[in-house]
Parts: C-alpha cells; sequence; structure tokens
C-alpha cells in the first residue's frame, strides 16, 4: 500500500502506539468504510500543514476495530504501524491521498 493511501489529517501518531480516533466529518467516515470494505484495514495519519496541506511525513495506522454508532459517527480502535515520507499529494471525494515509501529503520 503505497499508491493513492487515504490520509487523515489530524494529529502525530507513532508505531506500536494506539491511536482510538472519533471518527465524524462525512469525508473520513468514507474513508474509513472504504478501507474496511477494501481490506486493507489501513491508512496513513498526519498532522496539518497551513503550506502543503499536510506533513511530509507520516505514521500508517492499522485498523483494530470500528464500532459504527447509530448517526453515522463511529469509533475507530487503530494502532501505529510503519513510518512514511509523502513522495506525492492527491485528493479523492474530499480526503487526502498520497503516495508514500516506508522508512527503514537503521539497525544497532
Amino acid at each position: 500500500l503505497t499508491k493513492n493511501v487515504p490520509m487523515f489529517v489530524c494529529t502525530m501518531a507513532y508505531p506500536t502506539v494506539p491511536c482510538p480516533l472519533h471518527v465524524f466529518e462525512p469525508r473520513y467516515r468514507l474513508m474509513i468504510r472504504r478501507s474496511m470494505e477494501t481490506g486493507t484495514k489501513q491508512f496513513g495519519m498526519c498532522i496539518s500543514d497551513s503550506q502543503n496541506g499536510f506533513a511530509d511525513y507520516g505514521c500508517m495506522l492499522q485498523i483494530r476495530n470500528v464500532h459504527f454508532l447509530p448517526d453515522g459517527r463511529s469509533v475507530v480502535d487503530t494502532v501505529g504501524g510503519k513510518r512514511f515520507r509523502v513522495l506525492r499529494r492527491g485528493m479523492k471525494d474530499g480526503y487526502c491521498t498520497a503516495d508514500i515509501e516506508y522508512l527503514e529503520d537503521i539497525k544497532v
């Protein structure tokens, strides 16, 4: 998953760290639903950037569980995965997307 990765522009996420989300914006509700339906169960998380829309670096989030509420909102249980660098930015149905490359840690 490195092309047209859905991007959740919100807060900082870190590998192995749980990141619970309350999703209420229609664009992100659609993004989460698509991530679940396609089976990837992943999306990128970046902080906001006033010049580019979102930061050049972020962290993939793996969806562990989604609790859909009756009014369309959802509580999403995610955990941080691999870190990445943004190569190219895009947009799809109101939410941001990106082509990315994963970052490798230097072995100690």
